[in-house]
């Protein structure tokens, strides 16, 4: 699972953060750069085409590895050719075809992560679901650190163009790891009106909630607020002149940051409920954004950039911790994994459209007055949270 974790986790910086560096670098404007949120909008939108997934694979050699596996094997080698398109891509002369190569990288990579998610749901027994998600989280996480801080890195020395072909060799791999996975129990496929209970009734079966719209408008707006803060900090570092090796060094701190939080937001749940416990880490997450406005009145301090990234991170895997908590509680057990897909597609939505004028945002007000504005994007989310535990006591 934490191999998983680790193919799942290298494709997704290559279509945002490392993407917006490479970007920056070229010469890019503000504006272009948080275009690049709406490439994540494959994240936000995979649930259209999930239901497909849980039929076999079209080619029918693939079928005899099961439909997840399946299907894995088919997306996983597209989306290596697709990252390699990527590197050897120049967004400088060509951005429109860096653009398409990205963009390609987001859905398969997508793609990819259904499955995945779908054969971890099927592979292993409900006891043991938190453990394999720990380990995916840890794998994805140092992905992640690989293909930010270690792509960085290797451009300052041997330029963007190389480090980039060097990680798509182990996104490649994903292929080796789904061929030592074990199968999924074999179940029937969905029959032909099966797309429509797939991705339908799951939505029925949520709306019939009492505040089920209520409950979607805070999963929107909870981390909109952080995401927007965190969209434009490659060109933020890179306005504070903070050269490639400061930035590549902050990944070990947001690495060690962000596990330490996540498994202390684990425990905070296990104490106070994930009610209550959302509240406080969305008030950390919140609070933490203010270490941004602290970084743009003092450029080039590296002290400065590592307590922020530090901070941040950790104070997101607090708050990840208690929110995707929050989003499997709301799963049935019938509909678990496809109303999970939709649920973990909703904040990823706001954040792709709306996100995507952050450029812009910080372009007319200034970094010191567009990371104000984030913090107070996050309000919302807080005051509808408050709502909904209200009604939670009301009901009780």
């Amino acid at each position: 699972m934490a191999a998983y974790g680790f193919v799942s986790g290298l494709p997704l910086p290559l279509s945002g953060f490392t993407f917006r560096l490479w970007l920056s670098d070229s010469g890019a404007t503000l504006a272009i750069a948080g275009l690049t949120a709406w490439i994540g909008l494959a994240y936000s939108l995979k649930f259209l085409w999930a239901p497909l997934l849980d039929r076999p694979p079209p080619l029918r050699v693939l079928q005899r590895f099961g439909r997840r596996r399946g299907w894995l094997l088919l997306v996983q080698p597209i989306l290596g050719l697709a990252a390699l398109l990527l590197a050897l891509s120049d967004p400088a002369a060509a951005p429109l075809a860096a653009f398409a190569a990205a963009a390609c990288v987001a859905v398969l990579s997508a793609t990819q992560d259904i499955a995945i998610d779908a054969w971890r749901i099927e592979i292993f027994p409900e006891q043991r679901q938190g453990v394999a998600l720990a380990a995916y989280v840890w794998g994805y996480r140092v992905a992640l650190l690989v293909s930010m801080s270690g792509v960085v890195a290797a451009s300052a020395s041997i330029g963007w163009h190389r480090a980039l072909l060097l990680v798509s060799v182990p996104i490649f791999a994903g292929v080796l790891v789904t061929l030592a996975a074990g199968r999924e129990p074999a179940t029937a496929a969905p029959p032909e009106r099966g797309f429509s209970h797939a991705a339908i009734e799951p939505i029925r079966s949520f709306l019939r909630r009492p505040s089920s719209l209520l409950t979607l408008a805070f999963v929107a707006l909870f981390k909109l607020g952080e995401a927007m803060a965190g969209i434009m900090t490659a060109p933020f570092y890179r306005h504070l002149t903070f050269g490639k090796a400061a930035i590549a060094a902050t990944g070990p701190f947001s690495l060690a940051a962000t596990l330490a939080g996540i498994t202390l937001g684990g425990w905070l749940v296990a104490r106070i409920g994930v009610g209550r416990a959302l509240l406080w880490t969305g008030t950390a997450q919140t609070l933490a954004m203010a270490m941004y406005v602290v970084l743009s009145l003092t450029p080039g301090r590296q002290t400065v950039l590592y307590a922020t990234v530090s901070t941040e991170a950790f104070a997101q895997g607090l708050a990840d911790a208690a929110f995707l908590t929050f989003l499997s509680a709301l799963c049935t057990r019938t509909f678990a994994a496809t109303q999970y897909a939709l649920l973990s597609s909703v904040p990823a939505l706001a954040i792709h459209t709306i996100g995507g004028v952050s450029g812009v945002i910080a372009a007319s007000l200034g970094w010191t007055w567009f990371y104000i504005v984030c913090m107070a994007g996050a309000l919302p989310g807080m005051a509808i949270m408050l709502a909904l535990l209200q009604r939670q006591k009301s009901t009780a």
